[in-house]
Protein backbone atom coordinates (compact mmCIF):
# COMPACT_ATOMS: atom_id res chain seq x y z
CA UNK A 1 0.00 0.00 0.00
CA UNK A 2 1.00 3.11 -1.06
CA UNK A 3 1.69 5.67 2.27
CA UNK A 4 0.92 9.02 0.13
CA UNK A 5 -2.69 10.60 -0.05
CA UNK A 6 -3.18 10.60 -3.66
CA UNK A 7 -2.15 6.77 -4.36
CA UNK A 8 -4.09 5.61 -1.43
CA UNK A 9 -7.01 7.55 -2.97
CA UNK A 10 -6.32 5.86 -6.41
CA UNK A 11 -6.08 2.09 -4.55
CA UNK A 12 -9.28 2.86 -3.17
CA UNK A 13 -10.63 3.88 -6.17
CA UNK A 14 -9.21 0.48 -7.69
CA UNK A 15 -10.21 -1.55 -5.10
CA UNK A 16 -13.59 -0.65 -5.54
CA UNK A 17 -13.54 -0.58 -9.96
CA UNK A 18 -12.21 -4.21 -9.40
CA UNK A 19 -14.97 -5.48 -6.77
CA UNK A 20 -18.05 -4.14 -8.82
CA UNK A 21 -16.65 -6.08 -12.14
CA UNK A 22 -15.66 -9.44 -10.05
CA UNK A 23 -19.42 -10.74 -11.06
CA UNK A 24 -17.70 -12.99 -13.65
CA UNK A 25 -15.45 -14.42 -11.50
CA UNK A 26 -17.44 -15.06 -8.64
CA UNK A 27 -16.96 -18.77 -8.78
CA UNK A 28 -13.11 -19.02 -8.16
CA UNK A 29 -12.27 -21.08 -4.97
CA UNK A 30 -10.60 -19.29 -2.14
CA UNK A 31 -7.03 -19.69 -1.81
CA UNK A 32 -5.68 -22.95 -0.13
CA UNK A 33 -3.80 -22.55 3.33
CA UNK A 34 -3.12 -26.44 2.91
CA UNK A 35 0.66 -27.82 2.21
CA UNK A 36 1.53 -28.34 -1.16
CA UNK A 37 -0.52 -31.07 -2.99
CA UNK A 38 -3.32 -31.15 -0.34
CA UNK A 39 -6.85 -30.06 -2.30
CA UNK A 40 -5.18 -31.17 -5.52
CA UNK A 41 -6.86 -34.10 -6.92
CA UNK A 42 -5.03 -37.44 -6.52
CA UNK A 43 -4.18 -39.30 -9.45
CA UNK A 44 -6.88 -42.43 -10.02
CA UNK A 45 -4.91 -45.67 -8.31
CA UNK A 46 -4.54 -48.60 -10.12
CA UNK A 47 -7.89 -50.70 -10.55
CA UNK A 48 -6.90 -53.13 -8.47
CA UNK A 49 -6.02 -50.88 -5.72
CA UNK A 50 -9.19 -49.04 -5.51
CA UNK A 51 -11.36 -50.51 -2.22
CA UNK A 52 -14.30 -49.10 -4.06
CA UNK A 53 -13.50 -49.58 -7.63
CA UNK A 54 -14.55 -46.06 -8.26
CA UNK A 55 -12.99 -43.74 -10.65
CA UNK A 56 -11.36 -40.46 -8.35
CA UNK A 57 -12.94 -37.06 -9.56
CA UNK A 58 -11.28 -33.96 -9.44
CA UNK A 59 -13.45 -31.20 -7.60
CA UNK A 60 -15.61 -29.23 -8.73
CA UNK A 61 -17.38 -32.67 -9.89
CA UNK A 62 -18.69 -32.99 -13.05
CA UNK A 63 -21.93 -35.15 -14.08
CA UNK A 64 -21.09 -38.49 -13.97
CA UNK A 65 -22.40 -40.78 -16.18
CA UNK A 66 -23.29 -44.13 -15.23
CA UNK A 67 -24.23 -46.67 -17.95
CA UNK A 68 -27.39 -48.23 -17.87
CA UNK A 69 -27.64 -51.60 -16.72
CA UNK A 70 -28.06 -54.36 -19.40
CA UNK A 71 -30.71 -56.49 -16.92
CA UNK A 72 -33.25 -55.02 -14.27
CA UNK A 73 -31.23 -55.05 -11.00
CA UNK A 74 -32.47 -58.01 -9.15
CA UNK A 75 -33.47 -56.84 -5.12
CA UNK A 76 -31.02 -58.46 -2.52
CA UNK A 77 -32.23 -59.69 0.14
CA UNK A 78 -30.49 -57.49 2.91
CA UNK A 79 -31.24 -53.01 2.05
CA UNK A 80 -28.35 -51.11 0.81
CA UNK A 81 -27.29 -48.75 3.60
CA UNK A 82 -28.49 -45.63 3.16
CA UNK A 83 -26.00 -42.38 2.10
CA UNK A 84 -25.00 -39.68 4.93
CA UNK A 85 -28.04 -37.89 2.66
CA UNK A 86 -30.10 -40.02 3.18
CA UNK A 87 -29.67 -40.56 6.99
CA UNK A 88 -29.68 -36.71 7.12
CA UNK A 89 -33.31 -36.62 6.12
CA UNK A 90 -34.52 -39.25 8.90
CA UNK A 91 -32.03 -37.33 11.63
CA UNK A 92 -33.25 -34.09 11.06
CA UNK A 93 -36.66 -33.24 10.63
CA UNK A 94 -38.24 -30.97 8.40
CA UNK A 95 -38.84 -27.98 11.03
CA UNK A 96 -35.08 -28.49 12.13
CA UNK A 97 -33.99 -27.85 8.75
CA UNK A 98 -32.46 -24.29 8.21
CA UNK A 99 -32.79 -22.66 5.25
CA UNK A 100 -30.22 -21.42 2.89
CA UNK A 101 -32.32 -17.88 2.01
CA UNK A 102 -31.18 -16.79 5.25
CA UNK A 103 -27.79 -17.81 6.46
CA UNK A 104 -25.67 -16.55 10.00
CA UNK A 105 -24.78 -17.37 13.28
CA UNK A 106 -26.32 -14.89 15.05
CA UNK A 107 -29.28 -12.86 15.44
CA UNK A 108 -30.58 -9.28 15.91
CA UNK A 109 -31.36 -10.56 19.78
CA UNK A 110 -27.33 -11.49 19.93
CA UNK A 111 -26.20 -8.42 18.54
CA UNK A 112 -26.15 -9.12 15.13
CA UNK A 113 -27.23 -6.87 12.28
CA UNK A 114 -30.99 -7.24 10.86
CA UNK A 115 -31.78 -9.53 8.55
CA UNK A 116 -31.96 -7.20 5.09
CA UNK A 117 -28.46 -5.59 6.37
CA UNK A 118 -26.71 -6.38 2.68
CA UNK A 119 -30.39 -5.29 1.40
CA UNK A 120 -30.88 -5.68 -2.46
CA UNK A 121 -26.89 -5.94 -3.40
CA UNK A 122 -26.11 -8.32 -5.79
CA UNK A 123 -24.24 -11.46 -4.55
CA UNK A 124 -21.55 -11.05 -6.80
CA UNK A 125 -20.66 -7.68 -5.97
CA UNK A 126 -20.75 -8.89 -2.37
CA UNK A 127 -18.31 -11.55 -2.85
CA UNK A 128 -15.78 -9.39 -5.19
CA UNK A 129 -15.65 -7.46 -2.42
CA UNK A 130 -15.07 -9.89 0.10
CA UNK A 131 -12.51 -11.94 -1.72
CA UNK A 132 -10.60 -8.80 -2.88
CA UNK A 133 -10.42 -7.71 0.77
CA UNK A 134 -6.39 -7.66 2.39
CA UNK A 135 -6.98 -8.35 5.90
CA UNK A 136 -6.41 -7.76 8.79
CA UNK A 137 -7.41 -4.40 8.70
CA UNK A 138 -5.62 -1.19 10.66
CA UNK A 139 -8.37 -0.44 12.63
CA UNK A 140 -9.39 -2.37 15.54
CA UNK A 141 -13.27 -1.08 16.12
CA UNK A 142 -13.83 -1.38 12.28
CA UNK A 143 -12.57 -5.05 12.51
CA UNK A 144 -14.87 -5.81 15.14
CA UNK A 145 -17.85 -4.16 12.71
CA UNK A 146 -16.98 -5.97 10.22
CA UNK A 147 -16.89 -9.42 12.05
CA UNK A 148 -20.29 -8.60 13.55
CA UNK A 149 -21.43 -8.13 10.01
CA UNK A 150 -19.88 -11.59 8.71
CA UNK A 151 -21.38 -13.52 11.45
CA UNK A 152 -24.91 -11.93 11.64
CA UNK A 153 -28.05 -13.88 10.26
CA UNK A 154 -28.64 -12.15 6.67
CA UNK A 155 -30.67 -12.87 3.48
CA UNK A 156 -28.97 -14.88 1.21
CA UNK A 157 -27.80 -12.11 -1.88
CA UNK A 158 -29.21 -12.87 -5.10
CA UNK A 159 -27.33 -14.96 -7.49
CA UNK A 160 -25.25 -16.62 -4.57
CA UNK A 161 -25.99 -20.27 -3.11
CA UNK A 162 -26.87 -19.61 0.54
CA UNK A 163 -23.78 -22.15 1.45
CA UNK A 164 -21.40 -20.35 -0.66
CA UNK A 165 -22.22 -17.30 0.64
CA UNK A 166 -21.22 -18.16 4.38
CA UNK A 167 -18.02 -20.03 2.49
CA UNK A 168 -17.01 -16.83 1.53
CA UNK A 169 -17.79 -14.93 4.32
CA UNK A 170 -15.76 -17.70 6.87
CA UNK A 171 -13.31 -17.07 4.43
CA UNK A 172 -12.45 -13.37 5.06
CA UNK A 173 -13.40 -13.84 8.85
CA UNK A 174 -10.52 -16.62 8.79
CA UNK A 175 -8.40 -14.11 6.98
CA UNK A 176 -8.93 -11.44 9.77
CA UNK A 177 -7.89 -14.09 12.89
CA UNK A 178 -11.33 -14.71 13.52
CA UNK A 179 -11.38 -18.38 13.68
CA UNK A 180 -13.98 -19.03 16.32
CA UNK A 181 -16.68 -16.77 14.42
CA UNK A 182 -15.44 -18.37 11.00
CA UNK A 183 -16.63 -21.65 12.45
CA UNK A 184 -19.76 -20.63 13.79
CA UNK A 185 -20.53 -19.65 10.34
CA UNK A 186 -19.82 -22.62 8.63
CA UNK A 187 -21.85 -24.65 10.89
CA UNK A 188 -25.09 -22.06 10.48
CA UNK A 189 -25.08 -24.28 7.35
CA UNK A 190 -26.80 -27.75 7.50
CA UNK A 191 -24.20 -30.15 5.92
CA UNK A 192 -26.82 -31.40 3.57
CA UNK A 193 -26.51 -28.30 1.96
CA UNK A 194 -22.63 -28.12 1.56
CA UNK A 195 -21.11 -27.19 -1.60
CA UNK A 196 -17.67 -27.81 -3.32
CA UNK A 197 -17.09 -24.04 -1.93
CA UNK A 198 -18.32 -24.81 1.72
CA UNK A 199 -16.33 -28.10 2.15
CA UNK A 200 -12.77 -26.33 1.09
CA UNK A 201 -13.41 -23.31 3.53
CA UNK A 202 -14.99 -25.45 6.15
CA UNK A 203 -11.93 -27.81 5.99
CA UNK A 204 -9.91 -24.54 6.98
CA UNK A 205 -12.11 -23.06 9.49
CA UNK A 206 -11.48 -26.83 11.36
CA UNK A 207 -7.72 -26.91 11.23
CA UNK A 208 -8.20 -23.28 12.40
CA UNK A 209 -9.40 -24.12 15.22
CA UNK A 210 -7.49 -27.26 15.92
CA UNK A 211 -10.89 -29.04 15.53
CA UNK A 212 -10.75 -31.85 13.56
CA UNK A 213 -12.92 -33.54 15.05
CA UNK A 214 -15.37 -30.63 13.00
CA UNK A 215 -14.48 -32.33 9.88
CA UNK A 216 -16.35 -35.51 10.50
CA UNK A 217 -19.86 -34.45 9.54
CA UNK A 218 -18.38 -33.80 6.43
CA UNK A 219 -15.88 -36.37 5.42
CA UNK A 220 -17.96 -38.72 4.47
CA UNK A 221 -19.65 -36.96 1.86
CA UNK A 222 -17.11 -35.25 1.07
CA UNK A 223 -15.65 -36.94 -2.32
CA UNK A 224 -12.36 -39.14 -2.69
CA UNK A 225 -10.28 -36.38 -4.72
CA UNK A 226 -8.92 -34.39 -2.07
CA UNK A 227 -6.27 -35.37 -0.06
CA UNK A 228 -7.32 -33.65 3.04
CA UNK A 229 -11.11 -35.38 3.06
CA UNK A 230 -8.54 -38.46 2.34
CA UNK A 231 -7.19 -38.02 5.66
CA UNK A 232 -9.91 -36.66 7.73
CA UNK A 233 -12.07 -39.89 7.11
CA UNK A 234 -9.17 -42.16 8.55
CA UNK A 235 -9.04 -39.13 11.73
CA UNK A 236 -12.68 -39.82 11.63
CA UNK A 237 -12.90 -43.18 11.48
CA UNK A 238 -10.65 -43.42 15.01
CA UNK A 239 -12.34 -40.78 16.59
CA UNK A 240 -15.70 -41.97 15.92
CA UNK A 241 -14.56 -45.56 16.85
CA UNK A 242 -15.76 -46.64 13.36
CA UNK A 243 -15.99 -50.37 12.94
CA UNK A 244 -12.96 -51.41 11.03
CA UNK A 245 -10.68 -48.43 12.78
CA UNK A 246 -8.34 -45.98 11.17
CA UNK A 247 -5.50 -48.45 9.88
CA UNK A 248 -7.31 -49.52 6.37
CA UNK A 249 -7.88 -46.29 5.26
CA UNK A 250 -4.62 -44.97 6.38
CA UNK A 251 -3.09 -47.88 4.52
CA UNK A 252 -4.63 -46.62 1.61
CA UNK A 253 -3.98 -43.60 2.17
CA UNK A 254 0.12 -44.36 2.12
CA UNK A 255 -0.63 -46.63 -0.95
CA UNK A 256 -1.86 -43.74 -3.29
CA UNK A 257 0.78 -41.28 -1.39
CA UNK A 258 -2.12 -39.29 -0.08
CA UNK A 259 0.59 -37.29 2.52
CA UNK A 260 3.99 -38.11 3.90
CA UNK A 261 6.04 -36.70 6.26
CA UNK A 262 4.93 -34.18 8.83
CA UNK A 263 1.61 -34.42 6.88
CA UNK A 264 1.06 -37.94 7.48
CA UNK A 265 2.38 -38.10 10.89
CA UNK A 266 0.17 -35.39 12.38
CA UNK A 267 -2.64 -37.24 10.86
CA UNK A 268 -1.60 -40.04 12.77
CA UNK A 269 -0.90 -38.28 15.89
CA UNK A 270 -4.77 -37.39 15.45
CA UNK A 271 -5.84 -41.22 14.98
CA UNK A 272 -3.32 -42.11 17.89
CA UNK A 273 -6.14 -40.16 19.81
CA UNK A 274 -8.38 -42.23 19.18
CA UNK A 275 -10.06 -44.95 21.64
CA UNK A 276 -8.12 -48.55 21.22
CA UNK A 277 -5.80 -47.16 18.74
CA UNK A 278 -2.26 -48.36 20.43
CA UNK A 279 -0.36 -45.75 18.43
CA UNK A 280 2.69 -43.46 19.73
CA UNK A 281 3.64 -40.98 17.24
CA UNK A 282 6.51 -39.03 17.47
CA UNK A 283 6.99 -35.43 15.48
CA UNK A 284 9.82 -34.33 14.33
CA UNK A 285 10.12 -30.38 12.75
CA UNK A 286 13.21 -30.17 12.11
CA UNK A 287 13.02 -31.07 8.18
CA UNK A 288 9.44 -28.15 8.28
CA UNK A 289 10.25 -25.10 6.59
CA UNK A 290 6.89 -23.88 6.52
CA UNK A 291 3.70 -23.75 8.70
CA UNK A 292 0.29 -24.32 6.79
CA UNK A 293 -2.92 -24.99 8.13
CA UNK A 294 -3.45 -28.19 8.40
CA UNK A 295 -0.24 -28.39 10.69
CA UNK A 296 -1.19 -25.96 12.84
CA UNK A 297 -4.86 -27.66 13.35
CA UNK A 298 -3.26 -31.22 13.70
CA UNK A 299 -0.69 -30.47 16.11
CA UNK A 300 -2.10 -27.75 17.71
CA UNK A 301 -4.82 -29.94 18.55
CA UNK A 302 -2.37 -32.44 19.64
CA UNK A 303 -0.89 -30.85 21.90
CA UNK A 304 2.17 -31.00 19.70
CA UNK A 305 3.89 -27.54 20.41
CA UNK A 306 4.95 -25.61 17.08
CA UNK A 307 8.43 -24.10 17.38
CA UNK A 308 8.19 -20.09 17.07
CA UNK A 309 10.48 -19.74 14.11
CA UNK A 310 7.38 -21.76 12.01
CA UNK A 311 4.76 -18.90 13.02
CA UNK A 312 7.30 -16.49 11.52
CA UNK A 313 6.57 -18.20 8.25
CA UNK A 314 2.48 -17.53 7.93
CA UNK A 315 0.31 -14.20 8.02
CA UNK A 316 -1.28 -12.50 11.30
CA UNK A 317 -4.17 -14.18 10.84
CA UNK A 318 -2.46 -16.94 12.62
CA UNK A 319 -1.82 -14.63 15.55
CA UNK A 320 -6.06 -14.47 15.71
CA UNK A 321 -5.73 -18.32 15.52
CA UNK A 322 -3.20 -18.75 18.42
CA UNK A 323 -4.77 -16.33 20.95
CA UNK A 324 -8.41 -18.18 20.19
CA UNK A 325 -6.91 -21.91 20.63
CA UNK A 326 -7.89 -23.15 23.97
CA UNK A 327 -5.54 -25.90 22.98
CA UNK A 328 -1.91 -23.80 23.48
CA UNK A 329 -1.16 -23.55 26.66
CA UNK A 330 -2.06 -19.80 28.15
CA UNK A 331 1.71 -18.85 28.96
CA UNK A 332 2.31 -19.29 24.76
CA UNK A 333 -1.31 -17.89 23.92
CA UNK A 334 -0.33 -14.71 26.11
CA UNK A 335 1.46 -12.64 23.20
CA UNK A 336 -0.82 -13.64 20.47
CA UNK A 337 -4.07 -12.74 22.41
CA UNK A 338 -2.31 -9.01 23.01
CA UNK A 339 -1.60 -8.42 19.09
CA UNK A 340 -4.85 -10.25 18.71
CA UNK A 341 -6.49 -7.65 20.84
CA UNK A 342 -5.10 -4.47 19.13
CA UNK A 343 -6.50 -6.51 15.78
CA UNK A 344 -10.06 -6.65 17.22
CA UNK A 345 -10.18 -10.53 17.15
CA UNK A 346 -9.88 -10.42 21.70
CA UNK A 347 -12.04 -8.60 23.78
CA UNK A 348 -10.43 -6.29 26.26
CA UNK A 349 -12.14 -8.59 28.83
CA UNK A 350 -11.38 -11.58 27.45
CA UNK A 351 -7.28 -10.66 27.69
CA UNK A 352 -7.58 -9.34 31.44
CA UNK A 353 -9.39 -12.97 32.13
CA UNK A 354 -6.00 -14.46 30.46
CA UNK A 355 -3.73 -12.22 32.49
CA UNK A 356 -5.16 -12.99 35.65
CA UNK A 357 -5.33 -16.63 34.80
CA UNK A 358 -1.77 -16.46 34.28
CA UNK A 359 -1.07 -15.34 37.95
CA UNK A 360 -2.88 -17.13 39.43
CA UNK A 361 -0.72 -20.14 37.96
CA UNK A 362 2.02 -21.85 39.42
CA UNK A 363 4.43 -22.09 36.42
CA UNK A 364 4.07 -19.04 34.80
CA UNK A 365 7.30 -17.25 33.16
CA UNK A 366 8.32 -14.24 35.12
CA UNK A 367 7.81 -12.12 32.13
CA UNK A 368 4.54 -12.76 32.05
CA UNK A 369 4.27 -12.78 35.91
CA UNK A 370 5.78 -9.40 36.12
CA UNK A 371 2.46 -8.15 33.62
CA UNK A 372 0.07 -9.97 35.41
CA UNK A 373 1.29 -8.88 38.71
CA UNK A 374 0.98 -5.22 37.77
CA UNK A 375 -2.65 -5.82 36.34
CA UNK A 376 -3.35 -6.60 39.18
CA UNK A 377 -1.65 -3.83 40.92
CA UNK A 378 -3.75 -1.18 38.42
CA UNK A 379 -7.08 -2.87 39.73
CA UNK A 380 -6.24 -3.20 43.31
CA UNK A 381 -3.48 -1.36 44.61
CA UNK A 382 -3.65 -0.17 47.56
CA UNK A 383 -3.53 3.63 46.95
CA UNK A 384 -4.11 5.84 43.54
CA UNK A 385 -0.12 6.10 43.59
CA UNK A 386 0.24 2.22 43.47
CA UNK A 387 -2.47 2.32 40.82
CA UNK A 388 -1.12 4.81 38.56
CA UNK A 389 2.15 3.79 38.82
CA UNK A 390 1.19 -0.16 38.12
CA UNK A 391 -0.37 1.46 34.86
CA UNK A 392 2.44 3.48 33.71
CA UNK A 393 4.66 0.11 34.19
CA UNK A 394 2.03 -1.41 31.78
CA UNK A 395 2.41 1.28 29.20
CA UNK A 396 6.00 1.76 29.01
CA UNK A 397 6.39 -1.70 28.56
CA UNK A 398 5.39 -1.94 25.27
CA UNK A 399 7.86 -1.54 22.67
CA UNK A 400 5.66 -1.52 19.28
CA UNK A 401 2.72 0.90 18.47
CA UNK A 402 0.79 -2.38 18.00
CA UNK A 403 2.27 -4.03 21.59
CA UNK A 404 1.35 0.24 22.95
CA UNK A 405 -2.11 -0.10 21.59
CA UNK A 406 -3.24 -3.65 22.73
CA UNK A 407 -1.84 -2.65 26.59
CA UNK A 408 -4.42 0.37 26.45
CA UNK A 409 -6.95 -2.40 25.80
CA UNK A 410 -5.85 -4.64 28.52
CA UNK A 411 -5.98 -1.41 31.18
CA UNK A 412 -9.32 -0.39 29.75
CA UNK A 413 -10.98 -0.66 32.83
CA UNK A 414 -8.07 -0.29 35.61
CA UNK A 415 -8.12 2.86 34.06
CA UNK A 416 -11.82 3.76 34.35
CA UNK A 417 -11.11 3.45 38.22
CA UNK A 418 -8.68 6.83 38.23
CA UNK A 419 -10.50 9.78 38.37
CA UNK A 420 -9.54 12.86 37.00
CA UNK A 421 -8.60 14.44 39.93
CA UNK A 422 -5.79 12.08 40.16
CA UNK A 423 -4.82 11.31 37.15
CA UNK A 424 -4.66 14.30 35.05
CA UNK A 425 -1.15 13.86 33.94
CA UNK A 426 -1.73 11.07 32.34
CA UNK A 427 -4.78 11.76 31.16
CA UNK A 428 -4.24 11.01 27.34
CA UNK A 429 -3.41 7.80 28.33
CA UNK A 430 -6.15 7.22 30.68
CA UNK A 431 -9.08 8.50 28.12
CA UNK A 432 -7.80 6.56 25.14
CA UNK A 433 -7.51 3.36 27.04
CA UNK A 434 -11.10 3.48 28.13
CA UNK A 435 -12.24 3.96 24.49
CA UNK A 436 -10.29 1.22 23.40
CA UNK A 437 -12.90 -0.84 24.98
CA UNK A 438 -15.47 1.13 23.96
CA UNK A 439 -16.10 2.88 27.64
CA UNK A 440 -17.63 5.97 26.37
CA UNK A 441 -19.81 7.03 28.79
CA UNK A 442 -17.37 6.40 31.45
CA UNK A 443 -14.32 8.03 29.72
CA UNK A 444 -16.88 11.21 29.54
CA UNK A 445 -16.45 11.81 33.12
CA UNK A 446 -13.30 13.57 31.96
CA UNK A 447 -14.49 16.67 30.01
CA UNK A 448 -14.37 19.30 31.35
CA UNK A 449 -11.21 17.95 33.24
CA UNK A 450 -8.32 18.12 30.57
CA UNK A 451 -6.56 20.38 28.48
CA UNK A 452 -8.31 21.82 25.47
CA UNK A 453 -6.40 21.01 22.62
CA UNK A 454 -4.63 17.81 23.86
CA UNK A 455 -5.37 14.52 22.51
CA UNK A 456 -7.46 13.73 25.41
CA UNK A 457 -10.03 16.31 24.94
CA UNK A 458 -10.20 15.61 21.03
CA UNK A 459 -10.71 12.15 21.74
CA UNK A 460 -13.26 12.76 24.09
CA UNK A 461 -14.74 15.14 21.66
CA UNK A 462 -15.41 12.75 18.55
CA UNK A 463 -16.48 10.03 21.15
CA UNK A 464 -19.29 11.84 23.10
CA UNK A 465 -22.10 9.90 22.80
CA UNK A 466 -24.27 13.00 23.93
CA UNK A 467 -22.80 15.26 22.26
CA UNK A 468 -25.87 18.11 20.97
CA UNK A 469 -23.62 21.20 20.38
CA UNK A 470 -21.31 21.86 17.29
CA UNK A 471 -17.66 22.46 17.46
CA UNK A 472 -15.83 25.39 15.02
CA UNK A 473 -13.00 25.43 12.64
CA UNK A 474 -11.60 27.37 15.40
CA UNK A 475 -11.37 24.79 17.88
CA UNK A 476 -10.15 22.04 15.62
CA UNK A 477 -6.93 24.50 14.62
CA UNK A 478 -6.01 24.22 18.37
CA UNK A 479 -6.01 20.85 18.40
CA UNK A 480 -2.31 20.09 18.60
CA UNK A 481 -1.65 16.13 19.06
CA UNK A 482 1.39 15.18 21.17
CA UNK A 483 3.35 13.30 17.46
CA UNK A 484 2.23 14.19 14.10
CA UNK A 485 0.37 17.31 14.85
CA UNK A 486 -0.88 18.01 11.33
CA UNK A 487 -1.68 14.56 10.41
CA UNK A 488 -3.59 14.33 13.83
CA UNK A 489 -5.53 17.71 13.12
CA UNK A 490 -6.99 16.58 10.18
CA UNK A 491 -8.05 13.15 11.08
CA UNK A 492 -9.48 15.09 13.52
CA UNK A 493 -11.52 17.43 11.55
CA UNK A 494 -12.53 14.37 9.08
CA UNK A 495 -13.85 12.87 12.00
CA UNK A 496 -15.90 15.21 13.93
CA UNK A 497 -17.12 16.40 10.09
CA UNK A 498 -18.67 13.15 9.60
CA UNK A 499 -20.37 12.91 13.16
CA UNK A 500 -22.06 16.06 11.71
CA UNK A 501 -20.29 18.12 14.37
CA UNK A 502 -19.34 21.17 12.58
CA UNK A 503 -21.68 23.30 10.33
CA UNK A 504 -21.70 22.75 6.70
CA UNK A 505 -19.39 26.17 6.12
CA UNK A 506 -16.97 25.07 8.62
CA UNK A 507 -16.61 21.92 6.50
CA UNK A 508 -15.62 23.55 3.70
CA UNK A 509 -13.61 25.84 4.89
CA UNK A 510 -11.54 23.15 7.07
CA UNK A 511 -11.93 20.93 4.11
CA UNK A 512 -10.04 23.89 2.18
CA UNK A 513 -7.12 25.41 4.59
CA UNK A 514 -6.40 21.38 6.04
CA UNK A 515 -6.44 20.14 2.34
CA UNK A 516 -8.88 17.60 2.99
CA UNK A 517 -10.38 16.52 0.13
CA UNK A 518 -13.76 15.17 1.45
CA UNK A 519 -15.85 16.44 -1.65
CA UNK A 520 -13.78 14.02 -4.06
CA UNK A 521 -15.59 11.57 -6.08
CA UNK A 522 -14.94 7.89 -7.07
CA UNK A 523 -15.99 4.55 -7.64
CA UNK A 524 -15.07 3.72 -4.29
CA UNK A 525 -17.24 6.87 -3.12
CA UNK A 526 -20.04 6.42 -5.43
CA UNK A 527 -20.46 2.76 -4.05
CA UNK A 528 -20.52 3.51 -0.65
CA UNK A 529 -22.96 6.57 -1.15
CA UNK A 530 -25.10 4.30 -3.09
CA UNK A 531 -25.29 1.62 -0.08
CA UNK A 532 -26.12 4.60 2.62
CA UNK A 533 -29.06 5.37 0.00
CA UNK A 534 -29.87 2.37 0.23
CA UNK A 535 -29.69 2.06 3.94
CA UNK A 536 -27.15 -1.26 3.71
CA UNK A 537 -25.43 -1.35 7.04
CA UNK A 538 -23.47 -4.49 6.20
CA UNK A 539 -22.24 -2.84 2.93
CA UNK A 540 -21.49 0.00 4.42
CA UNK A 541 -19.26 -1.59 7.08
CA UNK A 542 -17.92 -3.94 3.85
CA UNK A 543 -17.02 -0.81 1.27
CA UNK A 544 -15.15 0.59 4.96
CA UNK A 545 -12.85 -1.72 5.05
CA UNK A 546 -12.31 -1.77 1.46
CA UNK A 547 -10.66 1.80 2.21
CA UNK A 548 -8.16 1.02 4.83
CA UNK A 549 -6.24 -1.87 3.10
CA UNK A 550 -2.88 -0.57 4.36
CA UNK A 551 -0.37 -1.51 7.41
CA UNK A 552 -1.06 1.51 9.46
CA UNK A 553 -3.77 4.30 10.49
CA UNK A 554 -0.65 6.81 8.48
CA UNK A 555 -2.19 5.03 5.45
CA UNK A 556 -5.32 5.82 5.57
CA UNK A 557 -6.33 9.13 3.80
CA UNK A 558 -8.33 11.69 5.98
CA UNK A 559 -10.96 12.26 3.35
CA UNK A 560 -11.57 8.25 3.48
CA UNK A 561 -12.11 8.23 7.47
CA UNK A 562 -14.70 11.10 6.65
CA UNK A 563 -16.64 9.14 4.04
CA UNK A 564 -16.33 6.14 6.71
CA UNK A 565 -17.40 7.49 9.50
CA UNK A 566 -20.53 9.56 8.00
CA UNK A 567 -21.63 6.68 6.08
CA UNK A 568 -21.99 4.34 9.27
CA UNK A 569 -23.70 7.17 11.02
CA UNK A 570 -26.11 7.68 8.10
CA UNK A 571 -27.10 3.81 8.42
CA UNK A 572 -27.91 3.74 12.19
CA UNK A 573 -23.79 2.42 13.40
CA UNK A 574 -23.19 5.79 15.24
CA UNK A 575 -21.50 3.97 18.19
CA UNK A 576 -19.22 2.36 15.79
CA UNK A 577 -18.39 5.69 14.31
CA UNK A 578 -17.43 6.93 17.07
CA UNK A 579 -14.79 5.09 18.24
CA UNK A 580 -13.18 4.41 14.83
CA UNK A 581 -12.64 8.49 14.70
CA UNK A 582 -11.33 8.64 18.26
CA UNK A 583 -9.27 5.38 17.75
CA UNK A 584 -7.52 6.89 14.57
CA UNK A 585 -6.37 9.61 17.04
CA UNK A 586 -5.33 6.85 19.68
CA UNK A 587 -3.35 5.45 16.92
CA UNK A 588 -1.06 7.67 15.26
Amino acid sequence: MATSRARALAAIAAAAFLAATAVAQNQQAPESLLPPGFGEPVAPPPAAQAPDGATVQPLPPGPLELPAPETPPTPTPTPTPPSAAEMAQYEMPLFARRSLSLVGAIGTAEGGLRVDAFGAADGGYLQGLMRRLSAPLPSRWLSIALRRALVSRVDTPAGLNGADFAAERAWLLLRMGESVAARSVIQSVDTNNATPKYRQVAMQAMLANADPAGLCPLADAAGNSERGWIMARAMCASLGNAEGGARPLLAVARRRRVASGIDLQLAEKVVGAGRDSRQAITIEWDPVVQLTAWRFGLATATGVAIPATLYETVGPQVTGWRALAPAIPIADRAPAAEAAAAMGVVSSAALVDLYAALDAGDETPAALGAVASDLRAAYVGADVATRLSALRQLWNGAETPQARYARLILTARAAARVRPANGREEADRIVAAMLSAGLDRTAQRWRGQVEEGGDAWAMLELADPDARTRLTIGGVGNYAGKADATLKRRMFFAGLAGLGRLSAQDIESGAESLDVRIGAANPWTRALDRAVRDQQPATVILLSAIAVQTGDWRGVPPAALYRIVAGLRAVGLGGEARMIAAEALTRL
